[in-house]
């Protein structure tokens, strides 16, 4: 990510986190929740600034930020300033106060799980990945393997875990925010899971869980190239093919919160077998196990079979790179997929951005000059330039700090609803 943490520790400036919502944008929700959440997108920001973004009197600026440092959500900050000759008054800012509150955020992976853990603020405490062998686990073992992460990410940050305020946790698959359920995932043998209420049960703290491409689109948006932008797609790279997308600046999940399935969508009638148990899906064409299977087949690897699929892909990219043409239009054929698939991303949406991400994004057949031009070919004629592309190949922590994000989120809608409420009362 361009950047994990919101102080820069040279300069002491405070960059903020979460979504740099353009002035008068959305003036129909709470104005508490629109300044809470100005203050901690600015990291460090003048009442009078606060009030002049969000278009409303210094008078009610002054009130709401006045009962959110009395509840210890936000504090007063001496902002630097600029030739200071030391005489007259400080300059004084609000920010967020990051001991207020501290989350985690969990990706679960059939073969590498993260943790991380954040303040408040979104600042970066610790973090941690484990290694596990591939394939999926019933629920019990993914409960464990929760527990024995959330562990180890505290025990690192020198935190019990009760100091936290709540778990966010990505895994693939059909996931259902709004119900805490997965449909299918490829790291749980079970179907139908209420996975965010046993894990809730299991770690004894509020979770929330999401799709992980969903929370790679998140920690874009809270953390990294997507902050001011108010519509992008993240399409990711790992043992799926999954999409994320960002309308005016939240996260969209489809009426049944199940959408965006780009991994899923056909293309090609009764082709390769997806794991999901569907034929002809994009994933099973462009994602890892895809091309493991291609290679198996095309180059006689059949007596590789057993090795990690990972090893597999690592000397399928180095023939490539080596000029094997086998290996080569492996990739190729991989590549003129994805370029079908970002082509619809486009014609459908028409986002400002388009991010690939994820570190299969190191096999850069799968972006090159020829894939992208194909995609160029697929794209309506408009007459108008092409959403640009990002590539991100980010590891696996990444994921994490969309989770965290998720929780972050969870907590401070939680937060400032309970406020509500007792102003109401």
């Amino acid at each position: 990510m361009s950047r994990l943490g919101l102080v820069d520790m040279q300069t002491g400036t405070h960059n903020g986190c979460g979504p740099l919502i353009a002035p008068m944008s959305e003036s129909l929700r709470p104005l508490r929740q629109r300044v809470f959440e100005g203050v901690r997108a600015a990291g460090l920001i003048p009442r009078v600034q606060l009030a002049k973004d969000l278009g409303v009197s210094p008078a009610s600026v002054t009130t709401i930020t006045s009962e959110l440092i009395e509840s210890g959500l936000i504090e007063e900050v001496a902002a630097p300033r600029d030739n200071d000759s030391g005489r007259g008054r400080p300059s004084v800012g609000l920010g967020v106060r990051p001991q207020a509150h501290l989350v985690a955020g969990m990706k679960m992976s059939d073969r590498e799980q993260s943790a991380v853990i954040v303040d408040f603020a979104g600042n970066l405490v610790s973090d941690e990945v484990i290694k596990r062998r591939p394939g999926p686990m019933p629920l019990p073992e993914m409960l464990d393997a929760m527990d024995s992460l959330l562990n180890r990410v505290c025990q690192k940050a020198g935190l019990g875990r009760a100091d936290l305020s709540s778990v966010g946790v990505g895994l693939p698959g059909f996931v259902d925010n709004s119900q805490g359920s997965v449909l299918w995932s490829s790291t749980l043998t079970d179907r139908n899971v209420a996975l965010a209420e046993a894990a809730q049960q299991r770690l004894g703290l509020p979770v929330t869980i999401d799709n992980d491409a969903n929370l790679v689109a998140l920690a874009e948006l809270w953390f990294g190239a997507g902050r001011s932008l108010a519509d992008f797609a993240v399409v990711t790279f790992e043992h799926g093919v999954g999409m994320g997308f960002v309308m005016n600046h939240r996260l969209y999940r489809g009426s049944q919160g199940l959408g965006m399935e780009l991994g899923h969508t056909k293309v090609q009638l009764d082709g390769a077998l997806c794991r999901c148990g569907q034929r002809g899906c994009l994933e099973a064409y462009v994602a890892d196990y895809a091309l493991a299977r291609e290679a198996t087949t095309a180059l006689n690897w059949g007596h590789r079979d057993g090795q990690p699929t990972a090893i597999l892909l690592e000397s399928l990219y180095e023939h490539a790179k080596s000029g094997d043409a086998t290996a080569r239009s492996i990739f190729r054929r991989a590549g003129r997929y994805l370029a079908v698939g970002l082509a619809n991303v486009v014609n459908l949406f028409d986002p400002a951005l388009i991010i690939l991400s994820g570190e299969r994004l190191k096999f850069d057949y799968l972006y090159a000059t020829e894939t992208l031009a194909e995609m160029d070919n697929l794209v309506i004629d408009s007459g108008r330039a092409r959403p640009p592309i990002e590539i991100h190949a980010w590891g696996d922590l990444m994921w994490a700090h969309g989770a965290a994000a998720l929780a972050l989120s969870s907590v401070t809608e939680r937060l400032l609803s309970t406020q509500r409420e007792a102003m109401i009362a």
